[in-house]
């Protein structure tokens, strides 16, 4: 069974940066896409970003697109998400995913094509 612990989160003034991480354990290295979303309480969550197993298309929201990067060491069954230039609307919390071995298009950054779920990060940003 595949787990995920996410790290990283924290508190960090308006225009800062923060780079999450995702370890991954119980699958084969670079056989699904992962993904970050967020969440804010009484609110859906969100995909943020998604990246496929090899690490060589990667998707975001537009909402944070140019401030966010996803990126996979399948090596160190890792993904991260490194944020920068953040605002305190992305404060939220951040769940890591993993998805399946293929998502169309279509579909990516939509949660129910998402099987694993980590427990989440909190992220809060201060003016």
């Amino acid at each position: 069974q595949v787990q995920l612990r996410e790290s990283g989160g924290g508190s960090v003034q308006s225009g800062g940066s923060l780079r999450l991480s995702c370890a991954a354990s119980g699958y084969s290295g670079g056989s699904f896409y992962a993904g970050w979303f967020r969440q804010i309480p009484g609110k859906e969550r969100e995909g943020v970003a998604d990246i496929d197993g090899g690490g060589v298309t990667t998707y975001y929201a537009q909402s944070v697109r140019g401030r966010f990067t996803i990126s996979r060491d399948n090596a160190k069954n890792t993904v991260y998400l490194q944020m920068n230039s953040l605002k305190p609307e992305d404060s939220a919390i951040y769940y890591c995913a993993a998805g399946r071995s293929f998502i169309p298009s279509a579909l990516r950054l939509k949660a129910q094509e998402y099987n694993y779920w980590g427990q989440g990060t909190q992220v809060t940003v201060s003016l």
